[in-house]
């Protein structure tokens, strides 16, 4: 049997005392027979860790659960939500910007302000590369929660990944609704009573 969490998130990531990472809320998992490599669900989980083949309607994979991780990963990394809606700077939608700052060699702009420069700068690289892999449009191109740790320890290296089309197209359909958002808002300032 193999078991999908279906809601990895940061808020399901406990420490314990000795700070090893313990999963938690097994209440949307759901179990799935070896015979199967895909299950039909409906969609359940947090907005914004949710794999594109889920919100799309099509089966998913134990690779949906390895997208949560990788915008999870993002999220320890840099010490921040996935979306700012305070702040209106480009990195407002923080995996896409991680993404670009990834490409351009940026890696240190991502780390958590928190850290004050105190990092290694390969690990965090290799962090950065890795949940960028994580959160790849087609499962296909994911790697699984084996090849993660691998990278992450060291013993599997690490590539630059493509940059996932799918962060693009959620950055503008946010960007179109907070244009309507604000339109709306305008308009009801200038509507005077009568």
């Amino acid at each position: 049997m193999q078991e999908l969490h279906r809601d990895i998130k940061p808020e399901n990531i406990l420490l314990d005392a000795n700070f090893c990472a313990k999963v938690s809320d097994f209440g949307q998992a759901k179990m799935m027979g070896r015979e199967f490599s895909r299950v039909i669900t409906t969609m359940r989980g947090t907005r914004g860790y949710l794999a594109p083949e889920w919100l799309s309607g099509l089966p998913i994979t134990a690779k949906a659960d390895v997208y949560s991780y990788g915008m999870t990963l993002l999220e320890i990394i840099g010490g921040r939500k996935n979306l700012d809606v305070s702040n209106s700077s480009p990195d407002k939608f923080f995996p896409l910007w991680a993404c670009q700052q990834a490409q351009l060699g940026d890696f240190s702009s991502l780390a958590d302000i928190k850290l004050c420069r105190n990092f290694d700068a390969e690990q965090l690289k290799i962090a950065v590369l890795v949940a960028i892999w994580c959160i790849q449009d087609e499962e296909i191109s994911r790697p699984s929660m084996a090849s993660v740790v691998q990278m992450l320890e060291g013993t599997l290296k690490v590539t630059d990944p493509p940059l996932p089309k799918t962060l693009s197209f959620l950055e503008v359909e946010r960007n179109i609704s907070e244009l309507e958002l604000s339109k709306l808002s305008i308009e009801g300032e200038t509507e005077s009573p009568t």
